[in-house]
């Protein structure tokens, strides 16, 4: 449960419109939903520091949890923001996916670099996971979309400024509901981004070839921050330049006004709302700056919009943090950040990022009740399979995850929370009332009774007695707590290992060298992956081995030699790149892995994560 519920904006002040006389703009199936959640607050969880890079006195934060949450805390701890940048799910339908790619064996490494072979990346074998699905009903992404919207302005400062960015699936729905939580005035500019890929799959479809992203650009106020960014001319501009005075300068005139080719070349050309300058990775599909995750977008694009719309030292806020681009870039440009995600590859990628730029940051988790498999598909997947009996039913309406068969009740639907989410994570009257009054009565005749399973509950005896009272169905409803399914859902990897000090160098210190590791997680996908394809493929196919001692599973180890319990302190970390490189302490090598980590002080603990994510905690 939460420990409060925080408002989503300050008590109205005289003259204001408050929620329950609102005239919604925008009308849509689940408002009056939204409307209630609205009116209980945010939801405020207790938040756990997980580690902390650095001495970080500016307080950035990385934190897993959602917007919301990570909302609730931000008001809760006073802290205002002064311009957000979010790149939420665009509604586009599409399911993105990791890909995960099998490291070089260290053995196979070292003969590698012995033959100074280099590595081909197609040789590499590698395999998907799913992140999070962007798949969504229209009605259900504007519920949440208003929800999350709500949440960030009640964490923007009087000068704050957001930009949104979307594609053509929602962005003039999202449009209307920004008109309407901060008004039409603050609209400032509907910003297009040209990212237009001339492929041949779109210049043959019967339309205008569509190439561009849009982003909404609001702020709180007319007290706002704008840095006016400029752009050099073009040759031929300035060429237009033609006429030379007495002194050899030369000028044109246009309109009466005489304008000097110097002072116009030294000022530049002020940037428009058509960004055609800045390139996506469709276009540059080989960036070095590319961290192999699906959504990622460009430093160029985030270092415009923080130039622009922040000064140095004010504070950056991401809450669809993705790849860590705005966080990084905030750093690089002198802001201090803050940035959420739910995905814990999403988190992972942030944090070594952050790293590798000499960030100073705490990773920090919010508890919010739920031990997220990975992200929130994989937790429903993996929800699914555990629930016994749970079966896909195509004639139940799509509320009811699927149905139990039972000799003496028939066939049961069961309900789930969708933890993509938030408002169904509470099971509370304005949810049972919908289940009782809409969910249940589209059901068969014959249904005796359903499952309905909640994360979150406001009393478990006052939605026994509200459901007592309800004489509208004669349906049994049982109720069941999704937590106690998840408790046992991450399976830890193993691992055997050996330190020693290290005797090779002049400065002592000490070796951690892995001589296997394990991963049921894994050898799972990648059984599952073997046999989709021994099945699919055509030309034969080779399936993807793992060595006797597994270490081609590992992508990162951190030594703590500060603590043994609570908090991680990193004080030394390596990461092996997709090729089979080492990257140590953030700072990129040529160097192939040789199954081995060395630290100044003695281990107290290692930390080892598998290529799919997943991180293990080993006592030395």
């Amino acid at each position: 449960m939460p420990i409060k519920y925080v408002p989503f904006v300050p008590e109205p002040i005289e003259g204001q419109a408050v929620l329950q006389n609102f005239n919604r703009i925008l009308k849509y199936k689940g408002a009056d939903d939204v409307s209630v959640t609205l009116q209980r607050g945010m939801p405020l969880y207790e938040m756990e520091t997980v580690e902390t890079v650095g001495e970080n006195a500016d307080n950035n934060m990385v934190i897993r949890g959602e917007c919301v949450s990570t909302c609730a805390y931000l008001k809760e701890n006073d802290i205002k923001v002064d311009l957000v940048y979010i790149d939420p799910p665009f509604a586009s339908g599409a399911d993105y996916a990791k890909k995960v790619y099998i490291r070089r064996n260290p053995k196979v490494a070292e003969a590698i670099k012995a033959a100074e072979q280099e590595v081909d990346i197609d040789e590499l074998k590698a395999f998907e996971e799913k992140m999070y699905g962007d798949v969504w009903d229209k009605e259900k992404y504007l519920n949440w979309m208003y929800e999350n919207l709500v949440a960030i302005k009640s964490v923007m400062s009087d000068t704050a400024s957001i930009y949104v960015h979307l594609d053509w699936h929602m962005v003039h729905y999202v449009k209307v509901l920004l008109d309407e939580i901060l008004g039409e005035d603050n609209f400032q500019r509907e910003i297009v981004w040209d990212i237009q890929v001339l492929s041949g799959f779109k210049t043959l479809a019967p339309n205008w070839v569509r190439g561009h992203d849009t982003i909404l650009y609001y702020s709180i106020s007319d007290d706002r921050i704008f840095n006016k960014l400029r752009q050099p001319h073009t040759k031929e501009y300035l060429d237009s330049f033609n006429r030379v005075d007495k002194d050899g300068r030369h000028y044109m005139v246009a309109h009466g006004t005489t304008r000097y080719r110097d002072e116009v070349e030294a000022k530049g050309k002020p940037f428009g709302d058509v960004w055609n300058d800045i390139m996506s990775f469709q276009q540059q599909p080989t960036s070095d700056e590319k961290v192999d995750y699906a959504t990622q977008k460009p430093t160029s694009l985030l270092e415009r919009i923080i130039n622009a719309s922040s000064n140095e030292g004010m504070l950056v806020a991401d809450f669809f943090g993705g790849s860590g681009v705005t966080a990084t870039v905030a750093n690089k440009l002198g802001r201090k950040f803050i940035t959420c995600d739910i995905g814990i590859n999403a988190i992972q990628t942030m944090r070594d990022r952050l790293v590798s730029d000499g960030a100073e940051f705490s990773v920090m988790e919010i508890k919010d009740g739920v031990q997220l498999y990975r992200n929130p598909v994989q937790t429903m997947d993996k929800i699914k399979s555990l629930i016994p009996g749970l079966k896909n039913e195509d004639s139940l309406d799509s509320f009811w995850e699927g149905a139990i068969s039972d000799s003496k009740d028939g066939t049961i639907p069961v309900y789930v929370p969708n933890l993509m989410d938030s408002t169904s994570k509470l099971l509370d009257k304005v949810m049972m009332n919908r289940i009782i009054h809409q969910a249940i009565p589209d059901l068969d005749s014959d249904i005796k009774k359903v499952i309905v399973y909640y994360i979150d509950i406001t009393s478990i005896d006052e939605i026994k007695a509200f459901i007592n009272e309800d004489d509208s169905t004669n349906v049994e409803i049982e109720l069941r707590d999704l937590k106690t399914i998840l408790d046992d859902v991450v399976i830890e990897d193993t691992a055997e290992f050996t330190i020693s000090e290290n005797k090779e160098d002049l400065f002592g210190g000490y070796v951690i060298t892995i001589d296997k590791f394990a991963s049921d997680r894994v050898f799972g996908k990648i059984l599952e992956f073997n046999n989709k394809n021994v099945l699919n493929s055509k030309k034969g196919f080779t399936p993807i081995t793992i060595s006797d001692d597994g270490l081609e599973m590992i992508e990162f180890i951190s030594v703590d030699s500060t603590a043994d319990d609570g908090e991680w302190h990193s004080d030394s970390e390596i990461k092996i790149d997709k090729l089979g490189y080492v990257i140590a302490n953030g700072n990129k090598t040529k160097d192939f892995w040789d199954g081995k980590i060395k630290c100044d002080k003695n281990p107290l603990r290692i930390k080892i994560r598998n290529i799919c994510g997943d991180e293990t905690v080993f006592k030395a």
